[in-house]
């Protein structure tokens, strides 16, 4: 970056704390880079299926707040949503659109604590609860496990890929590249996500 320093030090969890005007800086940044972007066809495919099966739960690693933006109800947003923020003090919190009214570094006005975003930083641990829920349902199982669009890196994001080949559920891949997982699934799509799931979800509704 330009202040000398690597982007996972800037908006990793010490540096919120030793120096939140850096990080709130770079933060804001992100976001009127990604101003104006939206969610797509495949978030929407996943909202209807959402309303159409008994149940549909989505685990995505994004902060884009995009799958809640297009209808789903059912998230585990593992690493949260840059558009809740609250305070480090006390329990106040507020969802906002943009940052464009934040000042630098936000401040609670409640406490004038310092506000960040509800989100997991680098170096920090995942909300305990979100994890409890991924492997809460993942123990219900699942009659089919759709892994779109990921890297799959992380190992809380294959393991309802590794729940499911456990139980001899279907597994399928959606993804342009090659990830952790590809060799694993049992139907790989090399295709992007919103072209793949609104084929499958048209040709189902067709039905």
């Amino acid at each position: 970056t330009e202040d000398g320093l690597a982007i996972e030090d800037i908006l990793s969890g010490p540096m919120i704390r030793q120096d939140p005007e850096l990080t709130w800086k770079y933060l804001i940044q992100i976001a009127r880079a990604a101003r104006g972007s939206r969610y797509n066809r495949g978030h929407e495919v996943i909202a209807e299926m959402e309303q159409h099966f008994e149940r549909v739960w989505t685990l995505t690693q994004n902060v884009d707040g995009f799958h809640r933006a297009a209808g789903s109800r059912n998230l585990i947003e593992i690493h949260g949503d840059l558009h809740d923020i609250y305070c480090t003090a006390c329990g106040y919190r507020r969802h906002v659109d943009d940052y464009d009214a934040l000042a630098l570094p936000p401040r609670c006005p409640e406490c004038r604590r310092i506000l960040r975003p509800d989100v997991v930083l680098f170096g920090e641990f995942l909300p305990p609860d979100k994890v409890q829920t991924l492997f809460a349902e993942c123990r219900r199982g699942f009659d089919a496990v759709f892994s779109v669009g990921t890297s799959s890196v992380f190992p809380y994001i294959v393991e309802p890929v590794r729940q499911a080949q456990l139980r001899g559920r279907p597994t399928i891949e959606i993804n342009p590249g090659e990830s952790a997982i590809s060799r694993l699934v049992d139907v790989k799509l090399t295709l992007r996500a919103a072209v793949a799931l609104d084929a499958i979800w048209t040709r189902y509704c067709q039905i």
